[in-house]
């Protein structure tokens, strides 16, 4: 995998000089200069798990067999696009929730003489994924899917985004309106639609497949999607900052997390009203209150069992799909995300 994934860096550079040099826009030296450093600081950071996933799908879906360099190419491509995505994402996201750090870097809005700019940075980069997969596929049978699943893909994510945001407006704070039900919908949403499901789809079209032909693929991916997120809430509250790369502000920012819900479930009437008066201010000693009362809770076994029983509920799902190549595309996506710490 280790070649693949530096091929699939090789493909990074390409793209970039192609967007740099594209025809439908006069760059001059500034905006080239401007253009090309937003990209790399906010591009190909992180893990670039949702990338290549693209690749790895593809070659499991072909049973290991060898890839051509061009087969090499459009996957890695694809992951590209599915990368662009998720900045163009994260550069607004931060943005909404006024945070400080990212992949263990200053926020690109925090960046000396970017501040705002940053808003028009993330429309540049949603704009370039239509433009890469015009050039590389537009001769594809599989093209118009392709369109159809990013725009989908982004309007699911964008949706999720809203809900998340409109249960947190300053003033109108009730966490009595906050449900598993409804961290399953913004979690669904805002997270495994692009995180999960939209490299495995982008594999399944480049095989040949039809996207509906595979419902029981995309629920399976949703699930684990929403267990992934779990996963987050649970370490941005118990994980090691400087390991993670960025510090949880899930409690001071009201953020309807599994962690509060399954608190709200579990605590009495005393705790409930700690939980009331302490969760959502961005005081420390309000923040250390309801970090003390989920200890008091147990909320680490009580995740600890919710992540065992994901993961053998998630196998029984994945085992019985009628492929194995689909079945061993499932399993790696699991494996990469089972007990993770970041």
């Amino acid at each position: 995998m280790s070649d693949l994934k530096s091929k699939f860096l090789q493909v990074y550079q390409i793209l970039k000089s192609e967007l740099l040099n594209d025809p439908a826009f006069h760059w001059t030296d500034t905006s080239r200069q401007w253009v090309d450093r937003m990209l790399d600081y906010n591009v190909p950071g992180g893990k670039l798990n949702r990338g290549l996933s693209v690749l790895d799908s593809y070659k499991r879906l072909k049973d290991g067999k060898e890839l051509t360099e061009d087969e090499i190419f459009l996957a890695s491509a694809l992951g590209w696009c599915i990368e662009w995505l998720q900045a163009y994402f994260l550069v607004l996201d931060d943005i909404m929730d006024n945070s400080h750090t990212r992949r263990g870097q200053p926020c690109w809005f925090r960046v000396p003489k970017v501040g705002m700019i940053a808003v028009n940075d993330g429309v540049i980069l949603r704009n370039q994924i239509p433009r890469i997969l015009k050039k590389h596929f537009r001769d594809k049978k599989y093209y118009v899917d392709l369109l159809d699943l990013f725009n989908e893909v982004e309007f699911q994510t964008a949706s999720g985004q809203m809900i998340d945001l409109i249960t947190t407006i300053e003033g109108e704070k009730d966490l009595s309106k906050y449900s598993l039900d409804l961290h399953r919908r913004i979690v669904q949403y805002k997270t495994a639609y692009y995180s999960f499901y939209l490299s495995v789809a982008c594999a399944l079209l480049m095989f040949g497949e039809k996207l509906e032909d595979h419902i029981d693929v995309k629920n399976i991916l949703i699930d684990m999607g929403i267990y992934f997120q779990v996963q987050d809430d649970y370490l941005d509250c118990f994980g090691d900052p400087n390991y993670i790369g960025k510090i949880g502000t899930d409690i001071e920012d009201f953020k309807c997390s599994w962690l509060v819900v399954k608190a709200l479930e579990l605590c009495n009437d005393e705790q409930r009203k700690i939980l009331y008066e302490n969760y959502g201010k961005g005081d420390q000693s309000c923040v250390a209150k309801v970090k003390e009362l989920y200890n008091i809770l147990n909320l680490k076994g009580v995740y600890e069992k919710f992540e065992i029983q994901s993961y053998e509920k998630l196998i029984k799902s994945i085992e019985a799909h009628p492929s194995t190549a689909v079945q061993a595309v499932l399993k790696s996506f699991l494996e990469k995300i089972y007990q993770r710490k970041k």
